[in-house]
């Protein structure tokens, strides 16, 4: 297969602020590549760029090899299949989808002598293209049904057929089984993946739904406030996530804290494991990463540490069961049904413990140092500690009135719910639960992200409170000098 989507360094900035940032990717003829990722991710703004509704601010957007940057997007070679239809109410199903035909009249049929001959053969044409998208959607002998009458399910077809007739390079599809019902959203998954099959061109799909981009997709685009994180396979981005949020979104698995001890050999949960990765440094703090139909429970003693099952639930296809081992909590997938009190042990295979490396284990940041006591950052004013600062090699003269980077570790921080006595709050963006301790992202009111260990449970959206303690903030280095 040859590219025919280039997005090179791409940038969307809206109010100064990136919400699709320095985006590289590759898109091949034929394939079916979907923009995972949740709100806000900058999927959708991606897409739009691609269709022409929206500009880059920096970057190139290449097809088949030409930038299309000034090319408005009527004249683009894709069609968009919008998340709410777009269906005209006062036309019937073929009406619709010749719609865009229609438009083209003049570029059709030229070779055709004779105004009415030529007349003739673009409604033959119009005709001919309608019911061959039909039928590949499947709603043969639907082209006179007005639109108000169909099902969800059948004006989506409806609006893919409109889009299809034209032939397109791209079609691309804006969460468009979003207002479906569950049962039907299943079918339609189904129907897409065929119909990508017959036509043979190339779909880029947006969606927040894992189950989809795992269902449908040659590949998954996994994107984070406005960066990808992954490229990859369904395959490889289920089992081998690059990172503790792949990890988190794609699926459930359990992310626990651990330390890489030499190759081949890691501790977590308060035991050591055999396991497949090499190349990290001994004692090097990591993450682990297991799914949990890759925990297998046997009797107390059989396993490799032991544990007790706090609850059970029946999932339909399995049960869901979640069992303390040695203060850390495991979410296990099985067949068979362990009761909640019972005493279990925990086998793991060494193929099933992905090791990943931290992305970062403390939150660094630039601040100025006020006076002997205070220092200003996130736009709040806290106390330091003098002897934390000297110990590390500064004397006061070196830092005192001067911008400074410092670093506050992640488990450092403490979160209060009397955020009008912390010096500033913020709300809960994100969170991952790392099996003894929750992990949050904490959106300061004045736009700064903090990353916060605590074994405090918050909900999405939450306002809090950051305080933190003196000793806490260490100094990595002075930026201006006197």
């Amino acid at each position: 297969m040859s590219t025919l989507i280039e997005l090179k360094d791409v940038c969307k900035a809206y109010d100064g602020q990136n919400v699709v940032d320095h985006v590289n990717l590759n898109i091949e003829k034929g394939e079916f590549v979907t923009l995972l990722g949740p709100s806000g991710c900058g999927k959708t703004t991606t897409l739009r760029m691609i269709a022409g509704f929206e500009k880059p601010t920096d970057g190139e957007i290449l097809l088949d090899g030409k930038s299309v940057l000034d090319i408005p997007p009527h004249l683009r070679p894709v069609n968009t299949v919008f998340q709410r239809y777009a269906l005209f109410p006062h036309l019937n199903v073929f009406d619709n989808i010749a719609f865009g035909l229609k438009l083209k009249k003049k570029e059709l049929c030229r070779e055709v002598k004779g105004f009415w001959a030529r007349q003739k053969a673009i409604k033959a044409l119009i005709s001919e293209k309608v019911k061959k998208a039909l039928k590949i959607v499947g709603l043969t002998d639907y082209e006179y049904r007005n639109v108000t009458s169909l099902s969800g399910g059948q004006q989506q077809r409806v609006a893919i057929a409109r889009a299809i007739v034209n032939e397109p390079q791209v079609l691309l599809l804006d969460e468009p089984l979003g207002a479906l019902d569950l049962k039907m959203r299943q079918e339609m998954q189904l129907e897409l993946k065929n119909m990508h099959r017959r036509l043979g061109i190339t779909f880029v799909y947006v969606t927040h739904d894992q189950e989809e981009a795992l269902t449908m997709s040659d590949r998954i685009v996994v994107m984070k406030n406005g960066i990808i994180h992954q490229v990859g396979t369904p395959i490889d981005i289920y089992n081998e996530p690059s990172n503790a949020f792949v990890a988190d979104f794609i699926g459930e698995s359990n992310i626990i804290n651990g330390i890489m001890l030499e190759d081949k050999l890691v501790r977590f949960a308060g035991a050591e494991f055999v396991c497949v990765d090499s190349g990290f440094e001994k004692n090097q703090t990591i993450d682990v990463v297991i799914r949990p139909e890759d925990i297998y429970l046997m009797d107390e003693e059989k396993g490799q540490i032991k544990g007790v099952v706090i609850s059970s639930l029946f999932k339909g296809v399995h049960y869901e069961m979640s069992v303390i081992a040695n203060k850390v909590e495991f979410l296990i997938h099985s067949t068979t049904e362990w009761k909640a009190g019972e005493k279990v042990s925990l086998y793991i295979r060494p193929d099933d413990i992905h090791i990943m490396k931290k992305e970062k284990n403390s939150n660094v940041i630039n601040a100025k140092v006020l006076n002997e006591t205070e220092i200003e950052f996130a736009d709040g004013i806290f106390n330091y500690d003098k002897k934390t600062f000297e110990n590390g090699g500064f004397s006061e003269n070196d830092y005192l009135k001067e911008e400074v980077k410092i670093s506050i570790d992640f488990d450092k921080i403490d979160l209060t719910d009397y955020e009008d006595s912390a010096p500033i709050a913020g709300n809960i963006v994100s969170s991952i639960f790392k099996g003894d301790k929750y992990q949050y992202v904490v959106k300061s009111d004045n736009g700064f992200d903090f990353f916060v260990d605590t074994e405090d449970e918050y909900d999405s959206n939450d306002r809090v409170g950051i305080t933190i303690k003196p000793e806490d903030i260490k100094l990595e280095r002075i930026i201006s000098s006197k």
